[in-house]
């Protein structure tokens, strides 16, 4: 039986969360210490389609689960490969990045499923899938995942480079001046994107004036963060992270634990540091010299973070 494997890494958000959901730039890096894996292997006839995903104890029969978001990755891909009827498939996802923890572990476990099916199906004819089409499936899944997302977790797992992105623009790859190091602690606090984003859409609708002046710090800073990082001048990006927790503070996405965990890692040694991604908890990431990092990583660990990854930021081939 052929068999097809396809992965996929996670991602951080460097600067921009939020607000790039209303229009202002963003940044956002992947992490490719931490994957999603998805292996397709061919299944005897008239067995179907099934997804098994055990990290969440999932098994998913395609025809009978239209609405699963494993399904709707699978099924668009198969869609996209003009194959007319379910096909004979067992498709096996696992990932080692966690979960509802603002690493993208979703876009990843649909990335990795589309790039298997597409791969799996274009052995048989003459064209390879390419990313845009991967990631706009992916994209259509994260609106079941999320409901208004702003397209950079997608964007950013499926091409694997550091990406600008504006929402309605092509994404930009750009280049990193010089590699950086990012240390990434997990507060062990899940979060959904889906009902934070909310509240900051409710909250915006309320009182757009003053919100969309966060935005627009939060937009500026992020369009400063791009000119230091490809001048390699990422020994400044600790200030900017710093006024961006700020803002974020503002938008009450922050929580008492994550303002624990970079309060630590910013007196062990770090430049700055920020929450990534939707906030309330999830990941807080800090902008550290290579002679610090151990030291962060230890204290971060010391004070209870779940877990720790040092990333290393740099242009990917």
């Amino acid at each position: 039986m052929r068999s097809t494997t396809a992965t996929a890494p996670g991602k951080v958000i460097l600067f921009g969360e939020h607000a790039v959901v209303y229009g202002r730039p963003a940044i956002a890096v992947p992490v490719t210490n931490v994957k999603a894996t998805a292996t397709l292997t061919d299944a005897p006839a008239g067995a179907g389609c099934s997804i098994e995903a055990p990290d969440i104890n999932a098994h998913v029969r395609l025809a009978a689960n239209p609405f699963d978001p494993l399904a709707l990755a699978v099924r668009l891909a198969i869609q996209e490969s003009e194959i007319s009827s379910e096909p004979d498939w067992h498709l096996a996802v696992t990932s080692d990045i966690p979960i509802a923890g603002g690493l993208g572990s979703g876009a990843a476990v649909s990335a990795a499923l589309v790039k298997a099916v597409l791969a799996h199906s274009a052995r048989s004819r003459s064209r390879q899938p390419d990313l845009e089409t991967v990631n706009r499936i992916v994209f259509a899944v994260e609106k079941l995942h999320h409901a208004n997302p702003s397209g950079i977790d997608n964007t950013v797992v499926v091409y694997q480079q550091p990406v600008w992105y504006l929402r309605g623009q092509t994404p930009e790859q750009f280049e990193i001046g010089k590699p950086f190091q990012l240390v990434i602690a997990d507060s062990g606090v899940a979060s959904s994107t889906a009902a934070v984003v909310s509240d900051v859409r409710q909250a915006w609708r309320r009182d757009t004036s003053r919100y969309d002046q966060i935005f627009d710090g939060i937009g500026a800073i992020a369009e400063e963060a791009r000119q230091t990082i490809s001048a390699g001048r990422a020994d400044s990006l600790g200030e900017l992270m710093q006024e961006n927790q700020r803002l974020l503070r503002l938008l009450d996405v922050s929580s008492a634990e994550l303002e624990r965990l970079i309060a630590v890692a910013e007196e062990s040694g770090a430049a700055g540091a920020k929450l990534s991604g939707a906030g309330r908890g999830g990941n807080v990431i800090a902008v550290a010299a290579s002679e610090n990092v151990v030291e962060v990583r230890e204290a971060l660990l010391a004070a209870g973070a779940a877990g720790v990854l040092v990333a290393q930021v740099d242009s990917y081939p």
